[in-house]
């Protein structure tokens, strides 16, 4: 689909529920959302329960049937379907419809399309998309087999060789942007090594698209600065790709790196989560993961779940986690309020950053030592140091030296160990 085409498209969203879940009708209200994202007006929706999937046509016959006159009366350019459909079934679909059809994948890997702003962006949806269509070829040469005259074989052998021509070309293609991402995700690799040389300790904000980790790490950024440009903030779906990494210096002198990754989505194509690896890797590599909630979502614990889900898929699912349930001014919620790992927050409003940086602060800051040194007078450049790396708790100046009470890293604690007092 193209940019031009899809701004105007009138659509029709439809799905199989399978299990009879809570999830089926809330897959289908967020589908309706994905489809507003990418600029189709949904015209109507059409469901079907069943225990499995129809082979051929993905619904039953008699559904299709009906789905072809819903079509017709919404004059429906696209139909839009939950599930993943394969070659077969959108071939069969696209001529018993008479219209183009789609599925949820190809929806979101639209509007990724879209938002990709950075060439890291850009490569990975490219990616997630080459090897979605890969599998899908087939159905792109279907009209091929009526073209010209002559026999049948001589055609189809013009079909099949273009369609292993493209195949060819695609798999170059993918062989490139997985080189390329490869350089990229090199790079990453090494930045979070020197991070972690200097002892510079991390934590990711992960959680579902549109949840408000973007205004969460803004706020952060104007509370306590630090150095770095805002980030996108955005009210819509995966208005963030690309994981940007900003320090965030407390005041107290203590410092940390705060990551903004690409939200989650239910059934987030697992295309896009190889492809996002490196991307994804940041979470996965954090000291503490802060899981954002739009608590205000009458589904928020099923986003709870997706996420769990996906972080699970990206190896990051032992790692401490901080729940931060975001728009809590919109939920009735009393906050701000910190219980535990749990923290009430509107970040719009920037009700609760306090409490939420003290629960990050508690996960981040274990290493860190109370004490006391005396540091003789012709060491001052070791006042200094402290003054700049550690919270001093108290100043004194004694006959031999500087008194200090302070609080500083268990590196730094090893490193000055003559000049602590017993």
């Amino acid at each position: 689909m193209n940019e031009t085409k899809t701004e105007q498209l009138k659509g029709i969203v439809a799905g199989v529920n399978l299990d009879n879940g809570d999830d089926f009708a809330y897959s289908m209200e967020e589908l309706k959302n994905l489809a507003d994202a990418c600029g189709i007006d949904v015209r109507g929706e059409l469901t079907q329960n069943l225990p499995r999937v129809n082979t051929a046509l993905y619904m039953g016959t008699g559904k299709v049937e009906e789905l072809k006159g819903l079509a017709e009366y919404t004059e429906a350019d696209v139909v839009i379907f939950d599930g993943e459909l394969s070659p077969s079934q959108i071939r069969n679909l696209e001529k018993e419809l008479e219209c183009e059809v789609i599925d949820r994948t190809m929806l979101i890997l639209d509007i990724f399309g879209r938002r990709a702003k950075t060439k890291e962006a850009q490569l990975q949806v490219e990616m997630a998309r080459l090897q979605y269509m890969l599998p899908r070829l087939v159905g792109t040469y279907i009209a091929l087999g009526r073209q010209g005259g002559g026999s049948g074989f001589k055609n189809r052998g013009a079909g099949e060789t273009k369609l292993e021509l493209d195949r060819r070309k695609i798999e170059t293609k993918i062989a490139y942007l997985r080189k390329e991402l490869s350089k990229i995700s090199e790079q990453r690799t090494v930045q979070r090594k020197q991070r972690k040389k200097n002892n510079v300790p991390v934590a990711a904000l992960v959680g579902y698209t549109n949840a408000g980790k973007s205004t969460i790490m803004n706020a952060m950024l104007q509370t306590y600065g630090g150095g770095g440009a805002e980030v996108l903030e955005k009210d819509m779906l995966f208005a963030t790709l690309d994981t940007a990494v900003r320090n965030i210096e407390l005041p107290d002198k203590k410092e940390f790196l705060l990551a903004d990754t690409v939200g989650f989505v239910n059934k987030l194509p697992h295309h896009l989560v190889k492809a996002f690896r490196s991307t994804l890797e940041e979470a996965a590599e954090a000291d503490v993961l802060v899981h954002v909630v739009d608590v205000s979502s009458p589904q928020y614990r099923t986003m709870i779940d997706i996420t769990d889900k996906t972080l699970e898929d990206i190896g990051a699912k032992d790692m401490p986690v901080i729940y931060a349930y975001n728009k809590a001014d919109q939920a009735g919620i009393d906050y701000p309020e910190a219980v535990g790992n749990s923290v009430y927050l509107s970040a719009k409003e920037r009700a609760g950053l306090t409490e939420l940086t003290e629960v990050v602060k508690s996960h981040l800051f274990k290493d860190y030592i109370r004490c006391d040194l005396l540091i003789p007078y012709d060491d001052g450049d070791i006042v200094a140091y402290f003054n700049e790396h550690a919270s001093i708790l108290n100043t004194s100046y004694e006959e031999n030296g500087t008194k200090l009470t302070v609080e500083c890293h268990r590196s730094d604690y090893e490193k000055y160990k003559p000049f602590i007092l017993k």
